[in-house]
């Protein structure tokens, strides 16, 4: 077995919803069946005994190696704890090899599931061993190692449940919610309203006393010391017990209190030391607690309990914490609930105070202090009191968080208790956090775990508010670059700064930010992340699909054109016109409930797709009477067709007529493409609600010329004749171009042509029989790129195509695009029409321009 390719797909896919790991995989005669393979399978049930069931219940005959490869790394991801449960495995038209489909929640994880899976298979096969419990330890710590922590993850879950988008945008905690110009940003459990400045006073101790203490917050007493003595004289001063405390710190980092001996003062002092300035303050009698503020609202609070121990009589200090620490919900960092207990000089210390060592057994129950601080993240506990709170306890804890600018703030309040004013009980606020933990609240140790996460949520958007823009995706075999330009300029048009993709690059407005062939989801995402985009439009191609599924989880309008054969067929195994439409109604079973899939109904393949769509449907076709628009209208539906000089959308017995003069584009009507690509275009644009008069401006001021649509149906005047220039490469494109034509008048009419490498034969040797029946000259070129196919390889088939052409009376080959170019425009007389069909769009459109602008000069 050989896996060839293994790819990621980060969005909604041909598969599934799912993010999953796709692989290519090859199998020996003998690995298409298992069964065929003795021993194999008990083998590999005695390696990996939690393997559970092979795939879809089949026949054991019909199981190949691959399949068993799908299950294992499945499997593994399970066993260390993923949560994922989708996987598939597909033959391909080629023999023995497989589509391998399975999900992952961590994309590392999943590439490292199918390389054990792989070495597992092999090991089944082979008679070796396999360590299995080395494998699911590493996938779980990697798992543990790179995915969301507790806090983040908590964001993210209540984001997910409010039908907000979320993309992480690093390995860490930086995560964007929402798109374009509504989105916000979270790190950790710190928003992006919250300013650097704020982050930097709640860092500094002391400064973050003084604001308090000028605010009317009881805070302790203490300054910032330069050595040991300084810092115990300062602690004499104030009066013992004392905290020893670096002035810049977060998670309990350096932290000592209670501090009553100058030996103890010394290790602490080291501590807070090698974090930073050492501060010395005034030590506050009670318990810790920690209240959370969101906004100007306390949201939860907690009692923090120190790390301890309860003695039995039998085992020593150290065996008491490393049973403590085999609680599953302790870890080495802040991926679990709880952290686990460490045995450090500071616990030494604090032990000593207590009369104790390590090696100490302490009576049966005892309760041993390992450290003063209660921070969770030093081995503490947290017992949930929120509802005990009293409500100017709470009022203390917001103006804390008010007065140092925090929108999300962790108060740190020490007092006998919660129930009772801290000007009572000479309680006070130690610190404040500017990214807060969230672990206590999610799930205290005891008590109740509040919903922290919402409440942050609700703080970044208001009630009903998803974050999200309109987001139009456009596919199909043709016209899909040219809808997804129109519809990105009826938004413009509508005053909406609109983020577009498509085959000639990125724009956002009117700036180009990316060149080159930007279908795919990478542009797409770039879009979304993008601060000033209020609406996006995506032409989405087939590839990107294929590699690496959707950028958006879902969008509010779909369009689908149209689908014909010769676009692709062939590669990464979509080989028939259905595969195609299979894989390109990806965007058609991700449009949100309440949005739209605008459907071509004149095309069976692409008026079947509104079986996938989880919304409603817009039916568009030139024929006001076809049945499935007459159904659909019949239904109170929406529709869009042509009657008689206008463009017509209906809704139930509603009507909005558009005169196709309104639309430049289609020349009255006569071009039928751009005819279908308007009505696509003001389909998606009803589906997002824009108004019918933006609409009709946004037509109104569209022309395909070579900056509006580059390479689309481009028309010039040279010398009295008309050049056309486009992009059209298949057969479907071709025979509508021809169509186009034909409904303009010409004395003479020439054409200059190559082929795409990448197009089958048959379809190459099609498109110059189409056209060798529509035009008076040929002119033949290859492409800059052949895509693969040897030298003259693309010409020699388009000449096969030309024979017998019926109209064709002269042929000609000429080795490069420009030249082509211009030995055509040299043959033009006025009233001849010549149909340029480029390859390399921007400098053939140039050369072009350049060669229009000289005649004008020279006429």
């Amino acid at each position: 077995m050989n896996v060839s390719r293994i790819r990621a797909l980060r969005g909604p896919n041909l598969w599934s919803r799912n993010t999953a790991i796709e692989a290519i995989v090859q199998c020996e005669e003998a690995e298409r069946s298992i069964a065929a393979l003795p021993g194999f399978e008990a083998r590999l049930r005695e390696l990996f005994p939690t393997i559970g069931a092979l795939p879809a219940a089949r026949d054991s005959s019909a199981l190949s190696m691959a399949d068993a490869l799908e299950a294992a790394a499945l499997a593994l991801q399970a066993q260390a704890g993923c949560p994922v449960t989708f996987s598939r495995t597909t033959a391909t038209v080629e023999p023995g090899v497989y589509q391998v489909v399975v999900e992952y929640t961590e994309e590392d994880v999943g590439r490292l599931a199918i390389d054990f899976a792989c070495a597992l298979l092999a090991a089944a096969a082979g008679g070796g061993d396999f360590d299995l419990a080395s494998a699911v330890t590493r996938l779980r710590e990697l798992d543990e190692d790179i995915r969301l922590g507790p806090s983040t993850g908590a964001i993210v879950q209540a984001a997910v449940a409010r039908g907000i988008p979320y993309r992480r945008l690093t390995q860490g905690s930086l995560v964007q919610f929402g798109w374009g110009s509504r989105q916000r940003r979270i790190q950790a459990a710190e928003v992006d309203a919250t300013s650097a400045v704020s982050e930097s006073i709640a860092q500094d101790k002391e400064l973050t006393k003084q604001l308090l203490h000028a605010a009317g917050v009881p805070v302790p007493l203490g300054r910032p010391v330069a050595d040991v003595d300084e810092g115990w004289a300062a602690a004499l001063q104030l009066g013992l017990p004392v905290v020893v405390k670096p002035q810049f710190g977060n998670q309990g980092k350096g932290v000592t209190v209670n501090i009553v001996e100058r030996a103890h003062f010394e290790i602490a002092f080291r501590a807070a030391a090698e974090v930073g300035t050492v501060i010395v303050e005034t030590y506050l009698p009670g318990d810790d607690y920690r209240m959370l503020v969101v906004g100007d609202e306390l949201v939860a609070a907690a009692r923090r309990d120190p790390p301890h121990v309860i003695g039995d009589g039998e085992r020593t200090v150290h065996e008491l914490i490393d049973e403590v620490n085999k609680d599953p919900r302790r870890g080495e960092g802040h991926a679990t609930s709880l952290t686990k207990m460490r045995l450090d000089e500071i616990a030494v210390a604090r032990l000593g105070v207590q009369g104790l060592t390590p090696d100490s057994v302490p009576e049966k129950g005892r309760r041993v202090i390992l450290r003063n601080n209660a921070n969770l993240s030093t081995g503490g506990t947290a017992t949930d009191v929120t509802d005990d709170v009293h409500p100017e306890v709470a009022a203390r804890a917001v103006t804390a968080a008010k007065m140092i600018g925090l929108h999300v703030c962790g108060v740190d309040v020490v007092c006998e208790s919660v129930l009772r004013p801290l000007e009572e009980q000479r309680g006070g606020v130690v610190e404040v956090n500017a990214a807060p933990g969230l672990r206590m609240h999610l799930a205290p140790s005891f008590g109740k775990a509040r919903a922290v996460g919402d409440a942050i949520v609700s703080q970044l958007f208001a009630p009903g508010d998803d974050g999200r823009i309109p987001v139009v995706a456009v596919t199909g075999t043709n016209g899909k670059t040219t809808t997804t330009r129109l519809i990105a300029h009826m938004f413009a048009t509508g005053g909406l700064r609109t983020g577009m993709t498509l085959t000639d690059g990125v724009f956002v407005g009117s700036d180009q930010i990316d060149s080159g062939d930007c279908s795919g989801p990478r542009s797409a995402r770039s879009v979304l992340m993008h601060p000033e985009v209020e609406a996006a439009v995506f032409e989405t191609a087939r590839g990107g699909i294929l590699r690496e599924g959707l950028a958006f989880d879902r969008c509010q309008v779909a369009v689908v054109t149209n689908i014909g054969g010769g676009d692709h067929l062939g590669l990464n195994y979509i080989t028939t016109v259905e595969d195609l439409a299979v894989l390109k109604r990806v965007i058609v079973a991700n449009v949100a409930p309440s949005g739209y899939a605008v459907l071509n109904a004149a095309d069976p393949i692409v008026a079947a797709m509104a079986s996938v769509c989880p919304a409603q449907v817009i039916y568009f076709a030139r024929d006001p009477h076809h049945p499935l628009l007459a159904t659909h209208r019949a239904q109170g539906k929406r529709t869009v067709c042509v009657d008689g000089d206008a463009i017509v959308a209906a809704e139930g017995s509603w009507r909005e007529r558009i005169a196709l003069a309104e639309a430049p584009i289609t020349r009255g009507g006569t071009i039928g493409f751009q005819v279908e690509n308007v009505m696509a275009a003001v389909a998606a644009a009803w589906g997002v609600g824009m108004h019918w008069d933006a609409m009709r401006r946004g037509l109104a001021s569209f022309v395909a010329d070579r900056n509006t649509a580059p390479g689309r149906f481009n028309v010039m005047d040279y010398r009295g004749a008309t050049v056309i220039a486009d992009y059209g490469h298949n057969a479907d494109a071709i025979r509508a171009l021809v169509a186009a034509v034909e409904t303009m008048p010409a004395r003479h009419r020439s054409i200059v042509i190559s082929g795409a490498g990448d197009r089958r034969d048959e379809d190459l040797r099609a498109q110059s029989t189409t056209l060798g029946a529509a035009f008076d000259e040929v002119i033949l070129y290859e492409d800059a790129c052949q895509r693969g196919r040897a030298a003259g390889e693309v010409i020699a088939l388009l000449r096969e195509g030309l024979v017998g052409a019926s109209r064709a009376r002269h042929v000609e080959e000429i080795r490069g695009e420009f030249v082509a170019i211009d030995r055509a425009l040299e043959r033009l007389q006025p009233g001849d029409l010549c149909l340029v069909l480029v390859d390399q769009v921007e400098e053939a459109l140039a050369h072009l321009a350049q060669r229009v602008a000289e005649a004008t000069l020279t006429a």
